[in-house]
């Protein structure tokens, strides 16, 4: 008889991290090659444009432009995850930032863009934070499970959002439900002549500031010693609940800046479909990156160009429900082959025992006949 399990990785290669998304990304357009072929789509034809469109300056332009949110909402994820705290709220701190962020651009007092763009950067930090720090407090003081506190705060925020979005910020005479552009002079300002919005910058900034937190702080090591054990970390003098209020709250924080991305460098509004489901790609981001801040921004890039390239592919007349089951499968075979790249399957060759036939003696000595 054969035994079927799963058993996880001790050590993962630098290669085979490299090399397995590759290969599923490849399967997945197979995959999806077949079945493009089958309704009738050349698909050498639609991978064709897909590349043209990811390999071309506008396209490469595009995806950076496109994966700045989701850098932003991995790095939030990846921050609450090295302290095996499960942020599943991103898209309402993102939310939140940019409700905060906009209020302030179109409602707030005139004055320099500097200074408006500083506070509308402090307002985004502010907002995701609050949003994160009302699931925070309640583990921290009474251990009532932050996952499902975050997932339930996303509903509150985007239905105030909604609200707002089709009532009163809605844009005067416009039949989207969204919010009036910001002023020009508020616009955060392209590098160079790139074409890429300056808010890379700080994406770069803070994956690399949070990379040395991890690596060279003190509290850095104490949100590991708690990861791994939180009761050594209590006998060893550390504060956990301070450390939990303080890892969410940053996560949120974290969060809240894609909104001032947004805002301030790439749609200059917010609109009702804002997040659209930035938050939980932001888990798959940090899940595929191990955590790794440096390495979320990589794939966070190479998600804005599948959303870019999911696009392009409309092009060739393939509806945009196909190019998005086509976007979705690649996501789907490249989390698969995450999931065999952590485990590797075992098969155990077990024997089947007969019970053995046990004799019952008669208490009292010897029977006689």
């Amino acid at each position: 008889m054969r035994k079927i399990r799963f058993q996880k990785r001790t050590d993962i290669s630098m290669t085979r991290k490299i090399l397995n998304p590759i290969v599923f990304v490849l399967l997945a357009l197979v995959f999806c090659g077949i079945f493009l072929a089958i309704v009738g789509f050349n698909p050498i034809e639609v991978y064709g444009k897909m590349l043209e469109k990811i390999f071309s300056v506008k396209g490469f332009q595009k995806s950076i432009v496109a994966g700045l949110p989701l850098m932003f909402t991995g790095l939030a994820v990846a921050f609450g995850y090295r302290m095996n705290m499960n942020n599943i709220g991103a898209d309402g701190q993102y939310a939140m930032g940019s409700i905060l962020c906009v209020w302030f651009a179109l409602y707030g007092p005139d004055m320099p863009a500097v200074p408006k763009l500083i506070i509308m950067f402090i307002l985004a930090l502010a907002g995701g934070a609050f949003i994160s720090l009302l699931a925070a407090i309640p583990k921290a003081l009474w251990n009532v499970n932050e996952t499902i506190l975050t997932m339930m705060l996303n509903y509150v925020v985007l239905l105030f959002l909604n609200y707002l979005m089709y009532g009163p910020w809605k844009e005067e005479g416009q039949m989207v439900a969204q919010t009036a552009k910001i002023d020009e002079r508020y616009f955060l300002p392209d590098i160079g002549n790139t074409g890429i919005n300056s808010i890379l910058i700080i994406a770069v900034i803070l994956a690399v500031g949070i990379y040395f937190f991890h690596k060279k702080t003190a509290r850095g090591y104490q949100m590991e010693v708690i990861r791994r054990s939180p009761s050594a970390a209590r006998y060893a003098g550390m504060n956990v609940k301070a450390n939990i209020i303080f890892v969410l709250a940053v996560s949120g924080a974290i969060a809240g800046l894609a909104g001032f991305a947004q805002v301030g460098g790439i749609i200059h509004r917010v609109q009702a479909d804002l997040p659209n489901g930035a938050g939980y790609t932001g888990i798959v981001i940090a899940y595929l990156a191990y955590l790794n801040p440096l390495v979320v921004l990589i794939v966070g890039f190479l998600f804005g160009a599948l959303q870019i390239s999911a696009v392009a592919v409309q092009i060739t007349g393939v509806p945009s429900q196909i190019a998005m089951m086509i976007q979705g499968s690649i996501m789907l075979f490249v989390i698969a082959g995450e999931f065999f790249n952590r485990y590797k399957i075992v098969i155990q060759k077990t024997e089947k025992t007969l019970p053995e036939k046990t004799e019952k003696k008669q208490e009292g000595g010897v029977s006689h006949e």
